[in-house]
This record gives structure tokens, sequence and C-alpha cells, in this order.
């Protein structure tokens, strides 16, 4: 790797991993507290799963931003694969947010409708640019696709 790449590196890698921070403030106070309270589906992963797994996928997130920044082609596509990239990183911590800030299944089970929709035209416009960068992101597409079902069934259930 070219030395003049490491800080697009480092800048990829922490986006995603800000944003599941900033996610990580309306998550912590309710887990142990609210969501305890709530009926789950039986399929309903035990609690200490969601951290590693979503560290992972910010991993891989942030990979697949970083192939998309360093690749060699046309600008106003790479502008758009970021600006889209950015717009979906805010979507997704909005639903930590409605979901454990406001407790709010409901409008979480919304927010995830709108984000899984988004990662699925994502994964499309990063394949378009670099086929890595997009397939980085079908883990991802695969945890939201379960995710949803998750908010659909506590939705439903309290």
């Amino acid at each position: 790797m070219n030395k003049t790449h490491w800080p697009k590196l480092i800048l990829a890698l922490i986006v995603p991993q800000c944003a599941g921070f900033i996610g990580s403030i309306f998550t912590r106070e309710s887990v142990a507290t609210w969501y305890q309270g709530l009926v789950k589906p039986t399929f309903s992963p035990p609690g200490w799963i969601f951290a590693p797994v979503w560290i992972s996928l910010y991993f891989l997130m942030g990979l697949a931003f970083y192939f998309v920044l360093v690749s060699i082609g046309d600008n106003a596509k790479r502008r758009t694969a970021v600006v889209l990239f950015c717009v979906h990183l805010a979507v997704n911590t909005a639903w930590s947010y409605l979901f454990f800030g406001l407790h709010s299944p409901f409008w979480a089970f919304i927010d995830i409708i709108v984000l899984w929709a988004m990662i699925t035209f994502l994964i499309r416009v990063f394949w378009g640019i670099d086929r890595l960068a997009g397939a980085m992101l079908v883990p991802y597409w695969l945890w939201v696709s379960f995710a949803g079902l998750l908010n659909y069934g506590i939705w439903m259930m309290n």
C-alpha cells in the first residue's frame, strides 16, 4: 500500500466506528433497563453478540469505504458514493436513537427499512466502483436484514 493512502485508510476506518460509538451512547443505558423488559422473538441472539458483530461490520464498512476512496476512475461516481455512505451512516446511527433513545420499536423499524434500502443501493454503487468494496457490504446487509426481522418482532410483541 502506498504511504499516501494511510491517512485515507485511517479516516475510512474511523468514520464508521464513530457512527457506532454515537449509536452506543443511546444504547448503553437502555440495554440494561428498558430492553431487558421487552418481550423478544425466540430467534433473538444473546445480548453479548451485538457489540462484536457491529464492531466487525463497521470495520468491513470502513475497508469498503477505503477501497472506494482510493479507486481510480470516475470522480463523480466516487463523490456520489462518499455522500451516500455518509448519509447512510446517519440513518444507521438514527436507528439506535429511535430504538434505544426514544424506546420506539415502530420508528426504529421504519428507519431500518430505509437503512436496508440504502445498504442495498450502496452495495450496487460500491460494486460499480470496486467489486470488493461492494462485496464487503454484503455481511452488513445480511445482518441488517436479520435485525429488521428482530426489530419487527419486538415491535409486534410489545
